[in-house]
C-alpha cells in the first residue's frame, strides 16, 4: 500500500462568506460581497450570502461533521468586517467571541485551526473611503487588522495565511470585473497586485516581530492552474512558461526571490509598479510555506497577435500581455465549472513549483471540483467527485515520491456553500446542504475520504 508520509495534513477548507451568513447581525459591517451581490444581475439568480449555510449559527454542528470525517486540520477564512465592521479602528468584540468559540470548539474535537485572514470579503467602508485594494493605506489597514487577530486568537492557532488567491482579487475583481468590486480595466490588476503583496509583507512582519513567542507558521495561499505546452515547439513552450509566470509567479516570485519575474517586467514596463530597495527586503522571505490552491490544466500556444482571444481576459491573466492562447483538449472530462479535470497537470504543477522555488513546503489548501449532484434517497452518489480526489491525491503521491515537499492537502470544501457569482449551483461540497432546510448529509466522496485519512493512503 502506498501511503502519505505519516505527518502528513489531512483538512477541508471553506471561507467566511460563502458559508457563514449573519452578515449584518451581532455588530458585522457590510463587505464588497454583500454589495456587490445585492446589484441585479451580478450574481446567479441574485443570490447572496447573506444566510449561505449559516454556519455562524451551526459551527458546532458542522465541527461535529469534521470530526466524524476525520479530518485533522480545518481551513477557515476570518471575515474582516465581522472583526472590525469599518475595516479600522472600533474592534467588534460579537465578532472576536465568534471566531474564539469556534477555535475552542475545534481544538476540543482535535482538528487543528488553520486560519485564512482575507478570502475576498473587504469590508465596503475601506473600499468606498480608501480606494480598495487601489488604496495606499490598505496594506496598513490590513496589518492592523491581522495584529488584532494574532493577539486575540494566536494562543490557539498556529497556522495563518494572510490572502487567499491575490490573483482573482486583482484579475477578477479589478479587471474582468465579475467578482467584487467589479472594476474593468487591463492595468488596475497590477496596482491591486502591488497593494496585496506589500499588505501581505506588512502582516508578516507584525506577526514574526511581535507574536514570535506563539511559534506558529504564516504564508500566503496562491492559485494557479497547469499550463501544457500545446505542442513541442519552443513558441508554446515559451508561452505556457509564460502563462504560469504571469499566473503565479506575479505573486510568488517577489516572496521567494524579491521582485517580480523579470518577464514580466519587460512586457510590461510601467505598466507593472516597481518595488523599492526597502519593499523588496520586506517581500522576500515572507512565506513559511507555500500554500497552493490548484483545480485544472489548460494548453497554451503562443498567440501571434491575430488570434480571437487577442485583447480579451482568459483563464490565465490579461492576455494581451502574455500573447498566449489557452485552449482545452476536447477528450478531458470536465466538471459543472467546465474544469477539465487532468490529474497530471497536479503533479506537474508541483513539480514547476518545487523546481522553480528551491523545494519549499508545500500545502495545497484547495482541490476539488464541482457537480450537479442529487440527495436520492436520503444519499448522494458522487462518484465523479470521489474518482477526481483518486486521480489528484494519486498525482500527489506520485509528486511526493519524486522528491517534491508536499506536507498536506485540504479538500475544497467542506460543504456545498455560496460559490460566488455562480450562486448555489455550484456544489463543490463534500457535504449535499440543502439550502432550503440547511441541512447537512455526507456525500460517497467523504465516507471515501473518511477511509483515505483514516489509511493515509489512496488505496482504500
Amino acid at each position: 500500500m502506498n501511503r502519505f508520509p505519516d505527518d502528513f495534513i489531512w483538512g477541508t477548507a471553506t471561507s467566511s462568506y460563502q458559508i457563514e451568513g449573519a452578515a449584518d447581525l451581532d455588530g458585522k459591517g457590510p463587505s464588497i460581497w454583500d454589495a456587490f451581490s445585492s446589484i441585479p444581475g451580478k450574481t446567479h439568480n441574485g443570490e447572496t450570502g447573506a444566510i449561505a449555510c449559516d454556519h455562524y449559527h451551526k459551527f458546532k454542528e458542522d465541527i461535529r461533521l469534521m470530526k466524524e470525517m476525520g479530518v485533522k486540520a480545518y481551513r477557515f477564512s476570518i471575515a474582516w468586517a465581522r472583526i472590525f465592521p469599518t475595516g479600522k479602528d472600533s474592534i467588534n468584540e460579537e465578532g472576536i467571541r465568534f471566531y474564539s468559540d469556534l477555535i475552542d470548539e475545534l481544538i476540543q474535537a482535535d482538528i487543528v485551526p488553520w486560519v485564512t485572514l482575507y478570502h475576498w470579503d473587504l469590508p465596503l467602508a475601506l473600499q468606498l473611503e480608501d480606494d480598495g485594494w487601489l488604496g495606499e493605506k490598505m496594506a496598513d489597514y490590513f496589518a492592523a487588522y491581522a495584529d488584532v487577530c494574532f493577539e486575540r486568537f494566536g494562543d490557539r492557532v498556529k497556522h495563518w495565511i494572510t490572502l487567499n488567491e491575490p490573483w482573482v482579487v486583482a484579475i477578477l475583481g479589478y479587471g474582468q470585473g465579475v467578482f467584487a468590486p467589479g472594476r474593468i480595466s487591463t492595468s488596475e490588476p497590477y496596482l491591486a497586485g502591488h497593494q496585496l503583496i506589500l499588505a501581505h509583507a506588512k502582516a508578516v512582519h507584525v506577526y514574526r516581530e511581535k507574536y514570535s513567542h506563539q511559534q506558529g507558521q504564516i504564508g500566503i495561499t496562491n492559485n494557479c492552474d497547469w499550463r501544457e505546452p500545446l505542442t513541442d515547439s519552443e513558441q508554446d513552450k515559451e508561452a505556457a512558461e509564460r502563462s504560469l509566470q504571469f499566473f503565479l509567479a506575479w505573486f510568488t516570485d517577489p516572496i521567494y526571490k524579491g521582485d517580480y519575474p523579470e518577464l514580466m517586467k519587460q512586457r510590461l514596463g510601467e505598466k507593472l509598479p516597481k518595488f523599492s530597495s526597502a519593499e523588496q527586503t520586506m517581500v522576500k522571505g515572507t512565506s513559511d510555506f507555500f500554500g497552493l490552491n490548484h483545480y485544472t490544466t489548460m494548453y497554451a500556444a503562443h498567440n501571434d497577435g491575430n488570434s480571437k482571444e487577442q485583447n480579451v481576459y482568459g483563464n490565465g491573466g490579461i492576455s494581451e500581455d502574455q500573447d498566449v492562447d489557452l485552449s482545452l483538449d476536447p477528450d478531458w472530462n470536465l466538471t459543472l465549472m467546465n474544469w477539465a479535470v487532468v490529474p497530471w497537470g497536479c503533479k506537474k504543477m508541483l513539480e514547476w513549483i518545487n523546481k522553480r522555488y528551491d523545494q519549499p513546503d508545500i500545502y495545497i489548501t484547495e482541490n476539488g471540483c464541482a457537480y450537479a449532484d442529487e440527495l436520492i434517497d436520503g444519499t448522494v452518489d458522487d462518484q465523479e467527485r470521489l474518482d477526481f480526489y483518486k486521480g489528484y491525491l494519486e498525482a500527489c503521491q506520485q509528486a511526493i515520491d519524486g522528491g517534491v515537499k508536499l506536507k498536506g492537502y485540504f479538500a475544497w470544501s467542506f460543504m456545498d456553500n455560496f460559490e460566488w457569482a455562480s450562486g448555489y449551483d455550484k456544489r463543490f461540497g463534500l457535504h449535499y446542504v440543502d439550502f432550503k432546510t440547511l441541512k447537512r448529509t455526507p456525500k460517497k466522496s467523504a465516507l471515501w475520504l473518511q477511509k483515505v485519512i483514516k489509511s493515509n493512503s489512496v488505496d482504500v
